[in-house]
């Protein structure tokens, strides 16, 4: 079955790779919202410079942007730099949802049909699917990261952060993205028309994003939403990522939070990866 999921997944890269079109959207993506996002969302923007028309001395506007960034977004130097694993989370969230639009062509152009009539595991179709979206998953967040550290005022690191921070913040986008193609690639798989995955994504990817803590911190939401942040996996990676992004060597606290959400998108990625198994062998039949 190696066999099989390897040779189409290496057909799949190509297509992508050789269609600019298809990654273009995506670096755009990163490099507006990063920007966009970090400069009219950002907080302390709001901090006044006068007060009954007297200067607020520099001091005190850098004395308050500080105490905002500290205890509202976990000490980030910057919101861009709080923002980025958010953003991250977010391109690869569109990328898992809008990848299997190729599995639908492969249905309509028959060449799915072809598979299912040959002794090919229906478990490699399925996992195919996945393991290209996990490929260009890591390569949009290695892009997408490497952009939020040029952007003004963008991504600023701790000294402390190295190789083993990077692999880490890295496994927490791999996890996230690999539970989320399993979703998705069951869907693409179920679905006979482009337009009604399209449909289904688009009501599924916004909610799924805002409520969860991938642009603002889960504090500051009603009570209501903040359960639905707690649980949802884009909050677990975003979580995971930034503690290393903003702070570089953790504390203890700090370390057995990101274990935590570590496992959470571990445990769910097996059992996501289980059940979109079953659901493909259910769904994948010869026309």
């Amino acid at each position: 079955m190696i066999d099989e999921i390897v040779a189409l997944t290496a057909r799949a890269l190509k297509k992508w790779v050789r269609n600019p079109a298809a990654i273009m959207p995506s670096v755009f993506t990163a490099t507006f919202y990063l920007a966009l996002f970090g400069s009219s969302f950002n907080p302390t923007n709001l901090i006044p410079t006068q007060l009954n028309g007297v200067q607020i001395p520099t001091l005190m506007i850098q004395l308050m942007k500080s105490a905002i960034f500290g205890q509202a977004f976990g000490g980030a130097r910057t919101y861009i730099t709080y923002l980025t694993a958010g953003v991250i989370c977010l391109v690869l969230v569109f990328n898992m949802a809008f990848g299997g639009i190729d599995l639908v062509e492969d249905r309509q152009n028959g060449f799915l049909n072809t598979l299912l009539t040959n002794p090919i595991p229906r478990a490699a179709i399925y996992f195919s699917g996945v393991l290209q979206n996990v490929v260009k998953a890591a390569f949009l967040a290695v892009l997408a990261f490497t952009i939020a550290l040029f952007i003004p005022n963008g991504l600023e690191l701790p000294s402390s952060f190295g190789v083993l921070d990077l692999l880490g913040v890295f496994s927490a986008f791999i996890l996230l993205a690999f539970g989320l193609s399993c979703i998705f690639t069951v869907l693409a798989l179920s679905l006979r028309r482009i337009d009604s995955l399209v449909a289904v994504v688009n009501f599924l990817t916004l909610p799924l994003i805002f409520a969860s803590s991938a642009l603002f911190p889960s504090s500051s939401f009603p009570g209501w939403l903040k359960a639905i942040a707690e649980v949802n996996p884009i909050s677990k990676a975003s979580e995971a990522a930034r503690l290393l992004i903003v702070n570089g060597n953790l504390s203890a606290s700090q370390l057995s939070t990101f274990t935590g959400d570590m496992l959470y998108l571990i445990i769910l990625a097996i059992v996501l990866a289980d059940l979109g198994t079953l659901a493909a062998i259910r769904v994948l039949r010869a026309e």
